[in-house]
């Protein structure tokens, strides 16, 4: 019965992550730090190993699961996914009637993540300056010359796959924070999963699975060797990917009306109820980091 508990506690946690890994601007990784699961999390994966492999193919399935610590991945990530369905119908319906509140939220909840982000660079000299700037250029130069519209190539969910396991692992950094960068987030988290569409899922799947086993060590490699210049660099994605989120952008579509080639930001015209709105969900977005970075600075 304990057990039994433990586990259920488990999926609730993964319920949790799951909700901070479909929110841009906010991480599953920090979600499972304030939940107190995130360095078993992290050695689960790391586990998976030569020895695990070896234990899989005497047929030791018991030595395994130990190994692996596997029923607890499997209840963290039964959470996750119950989360990502449920939440992402109402985000189908947010982006389908109050697309500029939505896109309000996810703006605060960036614009917050940078001072968040930014403040765990131990060192600011010049090598983290530089890197600060590269990452601003790259984002900055990928919402203004591309088209930010979904590409549902094989590779490239694959590639969002990937990427998107960082929220897991990096407690600060949104994985669907870089879909959005990356064009994908509505393709993904709202259509593929609302209609259940395997092809844009499966391929997203792999990627993720991948990117757990594969670089889980790599990035624990590269922020313990070069962690002040990583995390610069990834401050600047976040400063220069604000642009994409902009509250006031409406869609434009391709003569025949049936595809997004770019999004047109806009300004409002005069103040409004609307206006006004808007900002508070702005300042919704913000809250919510600030809450979040507070329990988990209190967890730690």
């Amino acid at each position: 019965m304990k057990e039994r508990n433990e586990y259920f506690l488990h999926f609730l946690k993964g319920i949790a992550m799951g909700i901070g890994n479909i929110i841009p601007g906010v991480s599953g990784g920090t979600i499972a730090l304030i939940t107190g699961i995130y360095e078993r999390f992290i050695h689960a994966f790391r586990s998976f190993d030569l020895p695990a492999v070896r234990m899989l193919l005497k047929g030791d399935l018991r030595g395994f699961i130990k190994h692996t610590d596997l029923w607890f991945l499997t209840s963290v990530f039964a959470g996750v996914l119950v989360s990502i369905i449920v939440l992402a119908r109402i985000l189908g319906y947010t982006f389908e009637y109050y697309p500029v509140y939505t896109w309000a939220y996810f703006f605060g909840l960036i614009l917050a993540s940078v001072w968040y982000v930014g403040k765990t660079v131990e060192r600011w000299n010049a090598s983290a300056v530089i890197f600060l700037l590269v990452g601003v250029a790259i984002a900055a130069g990928i919402s203004l010359f591309s088209q930010a519209t979904p590409n549902d190539n094989v590779w490239y969910l694959l590639l969002c796959g990937v990427v998107a396991t960082c929220s897991m692992m990096l407690p600060g950094l949104s994985g669907s924070f870089v879909l959005v960068l990356m064009g994908n987030y509505e393709l993904i988290f709202v259509d593929g999963v609302n209609t259940f569409n395997l092809a844009i899922l499966l391929p997203v799947a792999v990627g993720a699975g991948v990117g757990l086993i594969a670089f889980s060590r790599l990035l624990s490699w590269v922020l313990r060797n070069y962690r002040n210049v990583t995390i610069a660099l990834l401050t600047g994605f976040v400063i220069g990917s604000l642009n994409l989120l902009w509250p006031w952008q409406r869609a434009v579509y391709n003569e025949a009306g049936d595809t997004i080639i770019r999004y047109k930001k806009y300004l409002p015209e005069s103040w409004s109820a609307g206006v006004v709105w808007t900002l508070v969900f702005v300042l919704a977005g913000v809250l919510t980091i600030v809450l979040l970075e507070y329990l988990a600075a209190k967890k730690k």
